[in-house]
């Protein structure tokens, strides 16, 4: 309990260290007066309704919503106007998905997200569940590009792809065939409305969603460090006396792992999965005395000799200090895979079989390059097979990490 205290001490640290971000941007206002301003960049994954905003450094924290704002953009990477538009409600969940074609259209004021600017605009739509193109041509009214999943029968599910019909006409440069292959989705569809934009006389065009195409949203980190562990077995009685408990040193050993790591693309890349298959031991001895004192006295040893594969499963969360530091947190499901192992018990020989656990972390990562970490994980039960033996395997650990890419 101390141990997760203490992580839960780190994680409160670091939340409270981590440094707001105001970037350079600018808003337009109901009167159309045009301000540029320093405006906080939370890299929504869902189209914001309000944003906070700096006139300079040192001014105070102000917001602003979409019932004045017009339109905003922040360091010509992002841009959202204000429109009234029909949005599509369907979803493409399974157990959420209509029986009906037509799509159901509703009547909403929003901050759509420009994807391409240009003679034909693509913009944006997301809300929870809903993720939503539109388009226009020449300024014309904003229209929504039609993509919805139904029910054909209790079983089988079919498509309404009108947003191919819209294209094709309304993109007249395209070639039909190269209609039919586009994806509903961000890098189809802003490629074929940069297309469209290149073949336009005249028109020049920004493509928006090249910023988040560009981000490296993957690292391999090799993840060297030192594992702290402690181990004690209960033998439990069946004659009224107190168990019998053995508890082993702690003991220090090294432990290496290769992380994968998987940036998700929103929220400026604070939020990340990943995966880590490390390898472990411990290994200690202790002797044992039975009828201490006593003609029939016995001396033993308990030997403990354990490997693994550790795999854990987790999310990790980054808080940024500044361009090159930053702090984070992390929470892994952590699957033991044992190698060749054995506990011996005076003079029987214990089979291991371990496991899975729950790790804490919380570490620091220089440039996006160097990271150290200090985790520690719950109690894990390697003897699992045994009615008569329980046991607690505990780490503590030091984890120095090198991003290879």
């Amino acid at each position: 309990m101390k141990k997760i205290c203490l992580i839960t001490g780190l994680i409160s640290a670091c939340c409270f260290s981590a440094q707001i971000k105001f970037e350079k941007g600018y808003f337009v206002n109901n009167s159309g007066q045009k301000s540029e301003v320093l405006i906080k960049n939370l890299d929504w994954k869902n189209n914001p309704t309000e944003f906070e905003f700096k006139t300079d450094e040192s001014s105070e924290v102000k917001k602003e919503n979409i019932k004045n704002i017009q339109e905003f953009g922040i360091n010509n990477e992002r841009k959202y106007v204000r429109k009234t538009v029909m949005v599509d409600q369907s979803v493409e969940i399974l157990d959420k998905i209509s029986d009906k074609k037509e799509p159901q259209l509703k009547e909403e004021t929003v901050f759509l997200k420009y994807m391409v600017e240009g003679k034909a605009n693509l913009f944006y739509y997301e809300n929870r569940d809903i993720r939503k193109f539109f388009f226009n041509i020449d300024n014309s009214n904003i229209t929504p590009l039609i993509y919805k999943s139904y029910y054909l029968t209790n079983t089988q599910i079919s498509y309404n792809e009108d947003y191919k019909k819209q294209l094709s006409e309304s993109l007249n440069c395209l070639n039909k065939n190269s209609v039919e292959k586009i994806q509903y989705q961000a890098n189809d569809l802003s490629k074929a409305f940069m297309s469209y934009n290149s073949c336009s006389a005249a028109s020049t065009a920004v493509n928006y969603n090249q910023v988040n195409e560009k981000r490296d949203l993957f690292n391999l980190n090799i993840r060297p460090g030192l594992n702290f562990s402690s181990f004690e077995t209960v033998l439990s009685s069946y004659y009224n006396v107190d168990d019998e408990v053995t508890k082993f040193n702690r003991e220090a050993a090294f432990r290496i792992g290769l992380e994968a790591e998987f940036l998700l693309p929103f929220n400026k890349n604070k939020w990340a999965i990943f995966a880590e298959p490390t390898f472990q031991y411990y290994k200690t001895e202790k002797e044992s005395v039975a009828y201490a004192g006593q003609f029939f006295e016995t001396k033993s040893s308990r030997t403990v000799d354990y490997k693994s594969i550790e795999i854990p499963f987790g999310v990790r969360h980054y808080f940024f200090i500044n361009d090159r530091s930053k702090v984070f947190v992390n929470i892994a499901y952590v699957f033991d895979v044992k190698m060749k192992s054995e506990i011996k018990y005076d003079f029987q020989i214990l089979e291991i079989s371990s496991g899975n656990n729950v790790a804490f972390g919380a570490g620091y990562k220089y440039n996006d390059r160097f990271s150290a970490e200090f985790r520690v994980s719950t109690n894990r039960n390697l003897l699992k097979n045994y009615n008569n033996f329980t046991s607690n395997y505990q780490t503590m650990s030091l984890i120095f990490g090198y991003t290879l890419f």
